[in-house]
């Protein structure tokens, strides 16, 4: 038996992270409101929950016998779709790619699983098999004043750790110097993507992708080579500290008045730094953050959302579902959310669509990330970790950088004191959701 109302119709409840932007899923609300006039048998209930709150939303619909067919989990909140789990203590979600099952088309609508962009597919590829589909992709961009930089007599974007260095020592000599350099949110995602960019392992278990992760190694090399240059750029006086956690206002508006040269932040803010230089008096370039030229070049962090699909679901209810995430991320339809959103588009097809049309060449900043997304080399560490309780444990190398910029704390110390804290993180998250054995019916609500 299907899931339907009253009316008959055969019910998909989508939920999906909120996010802060005005009407964020008005055009995911438009494509279902499509979608139900193209198979009217069909309804698609789009709801929405913050996206550091929908994993407990999800876990608690589920102990109650209400959980929904499709939900979108932010990436970093990807091993507790893994561990959400139904009243009766079984998984919630299945592989996307299973339920699939090698199919080129579903309902009339083209499968479009195997023209991901490479680090969508290479993140959600879990346990050998596409866990979940992405629905939105982000990663991390450099905004460079290129007025100020040309002024310091440098002419080309700097594109290495050691490069950006020697540039921020030029610009610190001229007579009109800003205060600072450099600025970036001290925000776990930057750790993820320095050490993706270095092809540093955070976790055993190929960052949680070939199983579940058991410990957490944050003295790695990769790791350590970053908190060091970090903290480098601030004794030299080059990297501006705000004093605040994951201060991306502070450090927008430090690039937005020519306080410093370069910023760290999502790709989709290219359009707002495009225009803040714009309004200022500034040329803005877009580029990939810097890596350390003494690694090869791996990886990227990548951000938004991935949708994942409920286990156990009639024939017609899972079919109606998955042809759903095929219409959302047909070529078109990805193409307009990134118009809209700036989400990078999710796979090829709509990249070349942008391409086509001119989108790319009217707003090259964005061709700069599905570039970017595109260049990983799939070496391990060159995807970001799949771990639990990864909120925490990234608080605690947060809360260590802090103390290296605020307290003066000695690098390797500090981040051997947050190691042993990130152990004892996953160590808990392990006690409440075992491997075997019976596990708690509310493990994920535990993280944030």
């Amino acid at each position: 038996m299907s899931e339907a109302d009253r009316s008959g119709k055969i019910v998909i409840d989508a939920w999906f992270s909120g996010y802060t932007f005005p009407n964020f899923l008005e055009p995911i609300k438009q494509r279902a409101r499509e979608f139900e006039e193209l198979y009217p048998r069909y309804q698609i209930n789009v709801g929405s929950s913050y996206f550091q709150n929908l994993a407990a939303d999800v876990a608690q619909a589920a102990q109650e016998g209400r959980p929904p067919t499709i939900a979108s989990y932010y990436s970093g909140a990807t091993q507790l779709a893994r561990d959400t789990l139904t009243k009766d203590g079984r998984p919630l979600f299945t592989s996307v790619e299973k339920a699939i099952a090698g199919r080129t088309e579903i309902l009339g609508q083209p499968v479009v699983l195997d023209d991901m962009v490479i680090a969508g597919r290479n993140f959600y590829t879990i346990d050998g098999t596409f866990a979940a589909m992405p629905v939105t992709l982000s990663t991390m961009h450099m905004y460079t004043n290129l007025t100020l930089l040309r002024a310091a007599g440098i002419q080309e974007v700097p594109r290495t750790f050691q490069e950006v260095e020697e540039a921020c020592a030029a610009i610190a000599r001229m007579d009109d110097a800003p205060p600072h350099r450099i600025s970036w949110a001290n925000d776990g995602k930057f750790f993820q993507q320095m050490l993706a960019h270095q092809g540093g392992l955070l976790t055993d278990a190929n960052n949680g992708r070939d199983g579940r992760a058991t410990s957490v190694d944050l003295l790695s090399p990769q790791m350590m080579a970053f908190v060091l240059w970090w903290s480098r750029l601030h004794r030299d006086g080059h990297f501006l500290h705000s004093g605040k956690l994951e201060d991306w206002a502070g450090c927008a508006q430090a690039f937005r008045e020519q306080r410093v040269v370069f910023r760290f932040s999502s790709s989709f803010e290219a359009p707002y730094m495009v225009k803040a230089g714009q309004e200022h008096g500034f040329e803005v370039a877009v580029t990939p953050t810097p890596y350390n030229a003494e690694y090869p070049f791996a990886g990227n962090w990548i951000g938004g959302d991935g949708i994942w699909l409920r286990d156990g679901l009639d024939e017609e209810t899972q079919d109606g579902a998955l042809a759903f995430m095929q219409y959302l991320n047909n070529p078109r339809n990805a193409a307009e959310w990134h118009k809209v959103y700036g989400s990078a588009p999710v796979t090829n097809a709509a990249a070349a669509l942008l391409e086509a049309e001119g989108w790319y060449d009217e707003h090259p900043y964005h061709r700069v990330t599905t570039e970017q997304l595109n260049s990983t080399t799939g070496v391990p560490g060159a995807e970001t970790p799949i771990v639990g309780h990864f909120a925490q444990i990234q608080h605690a190398m947060m809360y260590a950088l802090e103390d290296i910029m605020a307290l003066g704390a000695d690098p390797v110390e500090r981040f051997t004191q947050a190691a042993k804290e990130a152990e004892e993180l996953l160590a808990e998250y392990g006690r409440r959701c075992l491997v075997n054995g019976p596990r708690p019916a509310h493990c994920t609500l535990i993280d944030s």
